[in-house]
């Protein structure tokens, strides 16, 4: 793999996949001598099995329904063929994009525009313009002011764009809705709606979701004109490479004494926890700073420079961890991310399979763990169905729940064991050793938790303090916001 190549999620999007045919390469799939140029510049040469099907049927010209999954390698499937089909026809003066890619969130739209450039770069007079909230609206107007070849957006800048004339779609000729199911989760559906209607009847329809069925088929019916229906990877194989566990959570302090063990790991390099809502994101970063740790929060009410720079600092190595919302963490790519770390249980079983294939990047191996309580074995069951494999029941010594899993499993020992308070605090703090862990400890206890109190958390001995009645009441958690 060659040190100076493209970041980390185009190393992601050509890796090699079980399921591709052995020594299958690009040169087989028909694309440009420009683009094989490109992509034999990030190190690879086989296509993984998503590209080696939808690649091929996409130049053909036909509409596309893929089923695909997180890191299976679908961005450069629509990427590739989209660039193919522009590479001999330069735009005429005056015309607007032919080529629209629809995200559901900012860093998945920033991470399409970055492999559009990648593979495009023999392209001199390629223009791209990345349509995301959060961002200036005048710089992306200012922008759009100039001949743009692909626009990639999500639908809500995407309709303010419309609604003030700063864009037309007359010209589209391939419109790409890339996790369609997601957007429409996030409540897409008439901004969808309104920005198809904006586009020719003849384009070409590439729709990519992690399941085709109910919403989104009903959406692909309205869309698309005999699709091609495309379908590359079972519940069996979403998530091959990664290790899965289950750790039980009597309440929210255990969760975060149990949180605060994991981190201090010695096989974590860097890890993404998921909270439910964004104000959980900001109190347990922030409390996990308090006691050390590299910690930072990344949600969807965070303004997009400062959303580009924690992302940056985690690219680097700066973040060791990062606490995140689920829609905010769509997108990230970032191979040295060997944890996740599920504070609070997806309410769905497509959003776990999203989360834990942060980990597991590039070909790598990843951990993913879930803190499960004693009410929420019905999602954990959900999980395991899904997925079509068993989470296997953890415990750290010193640190065991109360409650078990109803199900006959074993429990197994995790490796890192907080259990030993005789051990100090800064020696168990993830990253000793590894460059970036806060230099600076604040003296206090590794045993301490975090407990809600007000709005914030408060340390598990200052919860310790209160009457009997109100630490037997569990905490209730918050609503999820995956804005």
């Amino acid at each position: 793999m060659p040190i100076n190549g493209p970041d980390d999620g185009m190393q992601a999007i050509l890796h090699r996949t079980r399921n591709t045919r052995k020594n299958m390469n690009f040169n087989e799939l028909g694309l440009d001598a420009m683009l094989l140029q490109a992509i034999a510049a990030t190190g690879y040469t086989s296509p993984t099995q998503v590209q080696v099907r939808a690649i091929p049927a996409a130049m053909k010209g036909s509409d596309l329904l893929v089923s695909s999954q997180t890191g299976s390698g679908k961005t450069a499937a629509f990427t590739l063929p989209c660039l193919n089909r522009l590479i001999d026809r330069r735009p005429a003066q005056g015309s607007g994009p032919r080529v629209l890619i629809l995200t559901p969130t900012r860093e998945l739209a920033q991470q399409v525009e970055n492999a559009v450039k990648t593979y495009g770069r023999g392209l001199r007079w390629l223009n791209t313009a990345c349509l995301v909230g959060g961002a200036p609206f005048f710089a992306q107007a200012k922008q759009l002011s100039r001949p743009v070849d692909i626009v990639v957006a999500t639908p809500g800048r995407l309709i303010d764009h419309l609604q003030r004339r700063k864009l037309k779609l007359s010209d589209i000729e391939v419109l790409v809705l890339d996790e369609a199911d997601r957007m429409l989760d996030m409540g897409f559906a008439e901004d969808i709606e309104t920005i198809v209607a904006a586009t020719p009847a003849s384009r070409q329809t590439l729709l990519f979701s992690a399941t085709l069925d109910g919403v989104v088929g009903k959406l692909a019916a309205r869309l698309t004109s005999n699709p091609e229906r495309i379908e590359v990877a079972d519940s069996a194989s979403r998530s091959g490479n990664i290790e899965q566990r289950l750790m039980m959570a009597d309440s929210l302090g255990h969760k975060a004494r149990l949180l605060e063990s994991l981190l201090g790991g010695a096989d974590l390099q860097q890890a993404v926890v998921f909270t439910a809502t964004k104000k959980s994101a900001e109190e347990v970063s922030l409390s996990l700073q308090e006691k050390g740790f590299s910690a930072a929060a990344l949600h969807g009410d965070m303004h997009q420079s400062a959303r580009n720079k924690t992302l940056d600092r985690l690219r680097q190595g700066r973040i060791g961890v990062l606490v995140a919302t689920d829609v905010a963490a769509r997108g990230i790519d970032v191979a040295g991310i060997s944890h996740v770390i599920n504070f609070d249980a997806p309410r769905q079983a497509e959003d776990y399979v999203h989360r834990i294939g942060r980990t597991g990047r590039a070909g790598r191996d990843g951990v993913a763990i879930t803190f499960f309580g004693s009410r929420e074995m019905g999602m954990a069951r959900a999980i395991e169905r899904f997925t079509g494999k068993p989470l296997a029941v953890h415990v750290i010594e010193g640190l065991e729940p109360t409650s078990r899993p109803s199900a006959a499993r074993k429990p197994q020992r995790s490796g890192s064991s907080y259990g030993d308070r005789a051990g100090t605090a800064r020696d168990a703090r993830p990253g000793a050793g590894k460059g970036w862990s806060s230099p600076a400890g604040d003296g206090r206890r590794p045993g301490g938790g975090f407990s809600r109190e007000g709005s914030g958390f408060v340390r598990r001995d200052d919860a310790a303090r209160r009457a009997p009645d109100e630490r037997s009441a569990a905490p209730r958690r918050p609503r999820a916001d995956f804005r």
